[in-house]
């Protein structure tokens, strides 16, 4: 008899989430409602670039972004590895510029949102990250140099109407950089103060307007986001937002037993921290350490909030004026990725090293020990069932 009860109350519990009306507590409730895109604050205005909101500088900044011209090879651009159909990142599970890079591209959706950029945080600031590919030997593979004569030949005048008048570049070499080959270096070194400022301030106006492009680029609402809404105000979901009881069960391990709502909360689905959670490396690639190494990266970029380049007073560098230098958990920390949409975009982590959602949940599960480091990740008993829903759920946040 005390089995027969048991089996109709769980036909009740099926019968009613079928309907659209699960039962979650008042805390479950709320804390679903926390992680809806309607919750997301206004985008706040970057004091550190004043050209971010700029409609003109986010024209030229999308032009750049797509344009192959600002590669050393002519065949490479942003979108190479931010297609604008894949979620602004591609298929691979390391991205291939001039060369394979070691790293997983990232979605640029909200991305404008973050304090850190890329897997590691090695940059403080988008238009800086939006820098760092350009002259990366993997990825654009060019020099600054070049790319401040480039962008006078083919954009003077837009550049002028944004940003002023472009300096004297007569003297200054084609090719020069000091992150560039040893000829490039030279060239470098044998500039002067004032034209290393110059080109340095034309790179850094090329990043600016990368970056008023970038913060165009925000999430959209998903089928989860509609049913957290009529959750939220007790209404009937549409039949096509209402989850299944596959779905809700998912949902409810993610707020609950499986724990992942403790980094990937908030309407972006993640709380923009750095974890080491056991990922093992990937066979034949260079050593990667993640934000173990990137601290001095940021910290002695030339474009940080700290440098010349910044707009604003240096009231807006908190992040990197309390920066955690040096402590164990940055061994091997990659950065949270936002959830939204990721049942779309396989490969996952931050070199690829999952092909699917399922060994995602299972890599959690299990928890293995990290190559380096200590993972914060604890084994999870979950069942079949459980992981599996789990994985139906997170399909929801893609539509």
């Amino acid at each position: 008899m005390n089995g027969l009860l048991r089996l109709l109350a769980l036909a009740a519990v099926v019968l009613v989430a079928g309907c659209g009306k699960p039962d979650f507590s008042d805390a479950e409730k709320k804390t679903i409602a926390s992680l809806a895109l309607n919750t997301l604050p206004a985008l706040k205005p970057d004091t550190t670039n004043r050209f971010a909101d700029v409609p003109a500088a986010a024209a030229l900044g999308s032009t750049l972004f797509f344009d192959q011209g600002m590669s050393r090879d002519g065949n490479v651009s942003c979108s190479t590895c931010h297609k604008i159909d894949w979620q602004f990142q591609d298929d691979l599970p390391q991205s291939v510029g001039v060369g394979r890079t070691n790293r997983r591209s990232m979605p640029l959706a909200g991305i404008a949102r973050n304090p850190w950029f890329f897997w590691d945080g090695r940059r403080d600031s988008l238009w800086a990250q939006a820098l760092t590919p350009l002259e990366n030997p993997l990825e654009q593979a060019g020099n600054r140099a070049a790319f401040a004569h480039y962008i006078q030949k083919r954009f003077g005048e837009r550049y002028e109407r944004i940003f002023g008048p472009l300096p004297d570049l007569s003297a200054v070499p084609a090719n020069a950089s000091p992150l560039g080959n040893e000829a490039e270096q030279a060239a470098w070194k044998a500039m002067t103060a004032a034209q290393m400022d110059d080109v340095n301030r034309v790179f850094s106006n090329i990043g600016k307007a990368i970056a008023a492009f970038e913060r165009s680029v925000e999430p959209a609402q998903t089928r989860f986001d509609r049913f957290a809404i009529d959750l939220a105000s007790g209404a009937k979901p549409k039949a096509d937002d209402a989850f299944s009881p596959e779905e809700m069960l998912g949902l409810k391990l993610f707020i609950g037993k499986a724990n992942c709502v403790t980094c990937h909360n908030g309407p972006r689905f993640t709380d923009n921290a750095f974890h080491n959670t056991g990922v093992p490396p990937v066979r034949d690639l260079p050593l990667d350490r993640g934000r173990f190494d990137a601290v001095a990266q940021v910290q002695a970029d030339p474009f940080n909030c700290f440098g010349a380049f910044r707009d604003g007073d240096a009231g807006a560098c908190g992040e990197l004026r309390f920066i955690v230098k040096a402590a164990p958990e940055l061994m091997r920390a990659y950065k949270t990725p936002s959830l939204r949409g990721a049942a779309t975009r396989p490969p996952y982590m931050h070199a690829g090293q999952f092909s699917s959602l399922e060994e995602v949940v299972a890599h959690y599960a299990k928890a293995e020990a990290a190559v380096e480091g200590t993972s914060e990740v604890h084994p999870l008993q979950l069942s079949d069932r459980e992981r599996a829903a789990l994985v139906a759920f997170l399909k929801t946040l893609s539509d």
